[in-house]
């Protein structure tokens, strides 16, 4: 089994949250978003990111908008629409029980729902 692999799946597993997460509070543009998935040790590709903002955007979670660079070629500045802010809001109850499923689990403690039943 390839450890690497499997790392990568897990990765690709929360990019979508994570994309969506970066822009709950601010526009930004693709380099702003690798730069801050980076920063978080969250290692990603432009050819990730791209086709995933494209598949956000034609969901109706995102939209986007151009502004001219003093520094080179217009930007898209990608951003969450109503449904996006709803969808995050959403995915973000889903991270919190996940993420306490998971903690449980490895950690090897019983569930508060176990330790309730028992007695």
């Amino acid at each position: 089994m390839n450890i690497e692999n499997t790392k990568a799946q897990m990765r690709k597993g929360v990019l979508e949250f994570c994309i969506l997460s970066v822009l709950k509070d601010k526009e930004a543009y693709t380099s702003e978003i690798l730069d801050t998935l980076k920063n978080a040790k969250l290692l990603v590709v432009e050819g990730t990111v791209y086709p995933l903002l494209t598949r956000l955007k034609n969901d109706g979670l995102l939209n986007y908008r151009w502004e001219e660079s003093t520094s080179g070629p217009p930007r898209k500045y990608y951003g969450l629409t109503e449904n996006g802010k709803i969808f995050l809001n959403e995915l973000n109850g889903t991270w919190t029980e996940l993420s306490d499923a998971v903690n449980i689990i490895t950690s090897g403690a019983e569930s508060k729902t176990d330790k309730v039943n028992q007695k």
